[in-house]
């Protein structure tokens, strides 16, 4: 199975997208099996549940989202490529977790600031190794990333990077970098 589907692959309308780059850092960071079953929390277009349904042909993934314009793209896009093991979930985390499997994995692309919470939930349904990476753009968000991982350091460990993605864009005769927003990517694996 090949990483890093092309973002112009995908159907975006307005709602953020999880580029290329970062896809692949985020699913190599959350080790993926081909039986897992992953939650990806704020699942936008569904770009990240698209490639983690690929990586897991045996295991499920739940798109879980609340924006209709995102509900509709993750329809769009997981049937675009056949991703038969993925489920939409409409609604917000962490409500829209109820009823939901354990879990191997948790993507977390969004958590209307109810992060906490939501990682509460998962906490409860995931076993020793299973692994969380939320992706950050705001340091209120990394902040309560870290904050939360280290305040359950017994249950946890934690590594956080910062990516910065600039991309070569010609300008007349010039190769010119065109930089991506900065991303935070933080991981964090059950004791």
């Amino acid at each position: 199975m090949n990483l890093g589907i092309k973002d112009d692959a995908f159907v975006r309308g307005n709602v953020p997208m999880t580029k290329e780059e970062i896809r692949i850092l985020t699913l190599v960071k959350a080790q993926i099996a081909p039986d897992a079953v992953v939650y990806d929390v704020g699942a936008g277009t569904g770009s990240l549940s698209v490639e983690a349904a690929r990586l897991a042909p045996q295991g499920h993934v739940y798109a879980i989202e609340k924006n209709p314009e995102g509900i509709a793209l993750i329809k769009e896009n997981a049937a675009r490529f056949s991703t038969q093991n993925l489920t939409v979930v409409e609604g917000a985390a962490p409500a829209a977790l109820e009823g939901l499997p354990h879990l191997d994995v948790a993507l977390i692309g969004g958590s209307g600031r109810r992060l906490p919470e939501i990682l509460d939930i998962i906490g409860t349904r995931m076993q020793s190794g299973g692994r969380i990476v939320a992706n950050a753009i705001t340091m209120q968000t990394v902040s309560a990333c870290l904050d939360y991982f280290h305040a359950h350091a017994e249950l946890y460990t934690c590594e956080a990077i910062q990516v910065q993605i600039s991309r070569l864009e010609r300008v007349g005769p010039y190769d010119m970098a065109k930089a991506l927003n900065p991303i935070y990517i933080i991981t964090a694996q059950r004791k």
